[in-house]
Order: structure tokens, then sequence, then C-alpha cells
């Protein structure tokens, strides 16, 4: 336990990636908000010690599923684009909420997988999230559904985690989920 104690400790720039089902019940599609309240809690005391913290966030297509009535498993792309789009301004504003009694700000970066791999477009993401950190906000991204097809698709929050680690330098990355 010491040894993860030092870790963040020692750590500057740290991420925390959050899978869906634990942002958002698996069978009813309930957002957890006691759990992301006690999160914002616990990332705002990283920040009194001077840390920043960028969050890469799922649950954006889960949110979505209720408002537009998708309740079936297995939803084609364009439904999925769509619950993403609706579920992301639900998240986001879910996230400023949590933030909001510890006057932090919260900023929304969508990323595709070209975002990563095209030179310019990695720079103006990096340096959007490196301004958002030193105006003391927190940038929560989450990988652009509602536009991303196979092709330029990262392929999940995991990997995208992992490409804004390497993206901002970051000293470490906490990875919240219940999938293996």
């Amino acid at each position: 336990m010491t040894y993860h104690k030092n870790l963040i400790k020692d750590s500057q720039i740290i991420i925390i990636k959050i899978g869906s089902s634990t942002l958002v019940e698996t069978n009813t599609y309930a957002f957890r908000q006691d759990w992301l309240h006690s999160l914002a809690n616990d990332i705002s005391l990283l920040k009194s010690q001077g840390k920043s913290v960028i969050i890469v966030t799922s649950g954006s297509v889960a949110l979505g599923r209720a408002p537009l009535n998708l309740s079936h498993k297995n939803l084609t792309l364009a439904q999925k684009q769509a619950a993403a789009a609706v579920g992301m301004g639900e998240l986001i504003h879910l996230y400023g909420e949590a933030f909001k009694q510890y006057q932090i700000p919260v900023g929304q970066i969508l990323l595709t997988l070209e975002d990563s791999e095209d030179r310019k477009r990695y720079l103006n993401a990096r340096h959007t999230i490196c301004t958002l950190l030193s105006l003391g906000a927190i940038p929560i991204v989450n990988e652009n559904d509602s536009v991303a097809t196979s092709e330029i698709k990262v392929g999940d929050n995991d990997r995208l985690s992992a490409r804004v680690a390497a993206m901002v330098s970051a000293d470490l990355l906490l990875m919240l989920s219940d999938i293996d």
C-alpha cells in the first residue's frame, strides 16, 4: 500500500480513466452520482497538493440510451453515435456539477484517433489540455464517439487514456474499471 501512496505522492500529472460501468449502472443506466461526488472530493484534495488531474471518461453512450429509449443491447453504429451525442452533454454537466462545490472548472475534450496521429492536431490537443491544467481546470477527455467510425476510433478509452498520458507526459495513469 505504501508503494501506491508514493506513486501518487511523487506524481505531478495524473490521468484517471473511468469506465462506463463504474459511472453508470449496467442494467438501469442510472448514473452513480454519489460515486462521482466522492471522486470529485478526492481529486480536489490532489489539486490542493498541487497535482494536475486529467479525467478520461467513458459513459456517454450508456447515459444517452435512456433519453433515446435505446434499451436493447445491440445498437447500430448510428444509434451508438446518437446515444454518445446525447449522453456526452449530460456527462459533462454531471462532471461540472460534481466539481462545482470545489470551485474547480471542467473542460470537455473530444478526441479521435486522428487527433493523436496527425502532428498538428496532436499538438493542438496537447496545448488545449495543458492550458486547461495551467488555468486550474480539469480536462474531461472522451473519444468523440458521435463522429468516430471504426476507421478513426482509438478503440476504447483504455487506449485513449494511454495516448493522453503520453501526450502530456503524465507521471501516473490510474484505470478505474471493473473489466479485466
